[in-house]
């Protein structure tokens, strides 16, 4: 099969042939129709993370099942499927609390020591990001990392749905629950920041304002349904908050991920309010806070990881709303490419009127 393969750090991506494994135990083998392209990949391109080369990345992916392992149980041959980097075992403490999001085994999802490559030859495997790879004509992945969605879901925005919907639209449903009535502050208007807008306006969200420094990310954010938005490259986005809301808002949704930024969506808090820390922007970032300041006014920091996300339960659930009309992912997609167009992606990505690309020609 032909994927898109990273060989060494910073040489981009070329594709080439590779050979695919036939499915074991509880694998399944997706025919990938459309692959998005997130920061997250490029970061691993760039930066390594700990990852081994060479590799195939992607892991916003959908697709159709082609085959799978004697051993699943939950998956058919023919299902419309969505993959997430989310890695669960299913039988852990967290698995079995309903938490599959702290999984304490992923690797279960994985194929063991002596265990054939899934990806590349034994002489020359090839790493799969989380298990995935989807920068390919094919996928073999776990079961447990697959949602099956409705036939009538449209490929482009369903591959969204494993990454940036989970994370975006979770942090606000699932992490901080946010009710009927109170007041949200996202802070970076991306493709993830975005489904923030989404899982906001689902929540019933009286407020909603959005901060960013691109006018044209405001006006999508809009469209979304922020009801106020601040660019904070021309005004004080603290100062601002605190004038539409009064009193500062209840909860913030950092997703840019530096510390100046942070410090700002700390200071844009009400009195028990909660701080949700999304993004990662710099490796560096840091955030400092006096207990004084924690213990008066009653606010908290909260880690987020994937929103926090059951992605059995959610993928179907984002693919129903959106089906309804009631999530807008469309939007989301400004632009279909080819798996040879993977490095000009994203150069494009870097313009602010961009919100996602995505991969559906596979040829």
């Amino acid at each position: 099969m032909k994927a898109s393969i990273v060989e060494e750090l910073r040489r981009g991506f070329t594709v080439r042939d590779i050979e695919i494994a036939a499915p074991l135990g509880r694998e399944v083998l997706v025919d990938v129709k459309a692959s998005g392209l997130c920061h997250s990949d490029h970061s691993i391109a760039t930066m390594g993370l700990g990852y081994e080369f060479p590799i195939v990345l992607g892991h916003e992916l959908a697709g159709v099942v082609s085959a799978v392992g004697p051993d699943v149980t939950d998956i058919c041959v023919g299902d419309h499927v969505v993959a997430s980097l989310l890695q669960f075992c299913g039988t852990c403490v967290n698995c079995l609390s309903g938490k599959t999001y702290r999984c304490l085994r992923t690797e279960a999802t994985l194929r063991g020591e002596g265990e054939p490559p899934r990806l590349g030859t034994e002489a020359k495997p090839i790493a799969q990001m989380n298990g995935l790879g989807g920068f390919a004509q094919q996928a073999l992945v776990h079961e447990n990392q697959l949602a099956v969605v409705p036939e009538e879901m449209p490929f482009a925005p369903a591959a969204l749905l494993g990454c940036g919907v989970l994370t975006g639209a979770g942090a606000v449903l699932h992490t901080a629950d946010v009710q009927i009535g109170e007041t949200v502050v996202i802070i970076g208007a991306g493709g993830v920041g975005m489904n923030g807008v989404s899982g906001a306006r689902i929540a019933g969200a009286a407020t909603i304002i959005v901060v960013d420094v691109h006018d044209a990310k405001l006006e999508r954010a809009r469209a979304f349904g922020a009801t106020h938005t601040i660019n904070s490259a021309t005004v004080d986005p603290v100062a601002e908050v605190l004038r539409i809301t009064g009193h500062g808002a209840d909860y913030v949704f950092d997703f840019v991920g530096i510390s100046s930024v942070t410090r700002q969506a700390l200071e844009m808090l009400a009195k028990g309010g909660g701080l949700y820390l999304v993004g990662l922007g710099a490796n560096d970032a840091r955030l400092e806070i006096d207990n004084v300041t924690m213990l008066t006014k009653q606010i908290h920091v909260h880690g987020v990881w994937m929103g926090s996300s059951n992605l059995k339960r959610d993928i179907p659930l984002y693919a129903a709303l959106y089906l309804q009309g009631r999530m807008n992912l469309d939007d989301l997609v400004s632009k279909e490419i080819s798996l040879h167009e993977i490095n000009e992606g994203y150069e494009a990505l870097a313009d602010s009127s961009s919100a996602r690309l995505v991969i559906t020609d596979l040829s």
